[in-house]
């Protein structure tokens, strides 16, 4: 049986994490991010070339490697194909390599009024999000109202579930 190595931060993120599992990764069969969301970067060089990731797991880089997004992760779907893009322009076969937990909560525009709005109502006292809208879909997920990554391979569960949460979320617009 192989070794299991987990990487984790206490500096809240500052602490360089990134480049020990750059160094990590050569070695590794799978690399698997397991919470957070696309409001941190982590960048790479690799072969001299440098690379800003923020949501894919570093170890897409690898050939050998194959890359996970637990459930633990938000995932805001325009990030994830912003991220791939130029990774797929490059030749790096993502599609193959990264695999994503039907679990994983979805960061939908909602998630993002939201947490704008909240930081401009602090004003003096506002709390410094990155207003992607990270807590508010941990929110969602805590509450077990959120929509999640495999609610998209079905079009009518995906727009009932959104449409019973707009009924909660809408109030908020007002």
């Amino acid at each position: 049986m192989g070794n299991n190595v987990v990487v984790l931060g206490t500096q809240w993120g500052d602490e360089g994490k990134g480049k020990i599992v750059d160094l990590l990764t050569e070695d590794a069969k799978y690399v698997v991010r397991y919470q957070g969301g696309h409001n941190a970067g982590h960048t790479l060089v690799i072969d001299g070339e440098k690379t800003v990731l923020h949501l894919i797991p570093s170890g897409i880089l690898r050939d050998n490697v194959k890359c996970v997004i637990g459930n633990g992760v938000v995932l805001s779907p325009d990030a994830l194909l912003k991220e791939m893009k130029p990774l797929e322009d490059r030749g790096i076969p993502v599609r193959e390599r990264l695999f994503i937990s039907e679990a994983c909560p979805l960061i939908l525009p909602y998630h993002i009024a939201i947490d704008n709005a909240r930081e401009i109502a602090r004003g003096a006292k506002a709390i410094g999000t990155t207003g992607r809208g990270i807590g508010p879909a941990y929110e969602d997920k805590v509450a077990r109202r959120g929509l999640r990554v495999g609610d998209l391979f079905d079009k009518e569960a995906f727009q009932q579930r959104a449409t019973a949460q707009s009924g909660i979320v809408q109030p908020v617009g007002r």
